[in-house]
């Protein structure tokens, strides 16, 4: 049992490892073709909303190689001074691309609003609207690859790095839009608008990658209702009388759950060891490369006095009839 559970946790780990580390090339590689391509659309329009593509582009090559970095430290294996792994290195990339998302957004912030004080429009609108079309579509093929990986490893650095190019196709849009009014419709200031709205978006974008990302650094633990899912399988165990202290968190990819549970007080070792086998085994039906941890109790054990009162709060709600 403990040898199929170590396979399918190294498993889990090679894949883990080769879909984020494709997922994070073509991150880079997308983010250097839109660069030089948004680039050459900024100098030619001198558009603002595209000057706030363009850099928000700059950032996320740098944010690129940054998760490429961080997939490939996360996905490392455990070892003497990690004994949990390395997943929460993809939180701590998370962040750091945080940072350089408000750093555009601010930057974009302040050039929209010099723009609109100036009353400044675009010109070669054509060539902003073709750029922006040609990224739309290029970004949109990015999405979808992201999104695969994200469903099969869960990997924060990628899904943080997937809210920039979702950012990304509605700024592209807004760029179009911005474009448009300001110099065929004839609406001075929309591009600063829309500059200005670019930003706000992206700031917005940032508070919720971040407080994903600290989430799994604070050790949050699973939502209540995969929590609730958890403790409903170990409960259908016939030996087991009463479950608590369940702690759960996450961290990167991996998933870790400990508990503790109460069984008959005349069991031998070897039963209960046998116990904690078969619960481990329903458990990765539903809950596949989570790693388990289970203290035995004899019933009615309460491993310190004063524990007796948050004991028994912590097992309300998983005590079985008896």
């Amino acid at each position: 049992m403990t040898y199929a559970r170590d396979q399918q946790q190294s498993d889990a780990a090679g894949l883990y490892s080769r879909l984020t580390r494709r997922a994070a090339l073509a991150s880079v590689a997308m983010a250097l073709f839109l660069l030089v391509l948004k680039a050459w659309a900024a100098l030619e329009t001198g558009s603002m909303a595209m000057l706030g593509s363009l850099t928000d582009t700059a950032l996320d090559v740098i944010a690129a190689f940054v998760i490429l970095l961080g997939v490939r430290l996360a996905a490392l294996p455990a070892d003497h001074d990690h004994r949990f792994g390395h997943g929460k290195a993809e939180a701590l990339v998370a962040l750091f691309q945080v940072g350089l998302i408000t750093f555009s957004a601010v930057f974009i912030l302040w050039r929209a609003g010099e723009r609109l004080v100036a009353g400044a429009g675009p010109a070669n609108a054509e060539y902003g609207i073709a750029v922006s079309i040609v990224s739309i579509v290029a970004t949109f093929a990015v999405i979808l690859y992201q999104r695969s990986v994200i469903r099969r490893t869960r990997s924060v650095a990628i899904r943080s790095n997937l809210l920039n190019y979702q950012n990304d196709l509605l700024l592209n849009l807004s760029v179009i839009v911005a474009l448009a009014l300001d110099q065929y419709a004839g609406l001075t200031g929309a591009d600063a608008l829309f500059g200005i709205a670019i930003a706000l978006w992206i700031g917005w974008g940032a508070w919720k990658a971040a407080v994903h990302a600290v989430d799994q650094l604070m050790d949050k633990e699973w939502p209540e209702e995969r929590r609730d899912r958890f403790v409903e399988i170990v409960s259908r165990h016939p030996s087991v009388r009463n479950l608590h202290d369940l702690r759960t968190r996450t961290s990167g990819a991996r998933e870790f759950a400990q508990f503790h549970i109460w069984v008959p007080a005349a069991m031998t070792v070897a039963q209960g060891h046998d116990v904690m086998d078969e619960i481990e085994a329903a458990l990765a039906e539903e809950f596949p490369g989570v790693e388990i941890f289970i203290h035995l109790d004899p019933e009615g054990q309460v491993d310190r006095p004063g524990d007796q009162l948050v004991e028994t709060d912590l097992a309300a709600p998983y005590r079985k009839p008896r």
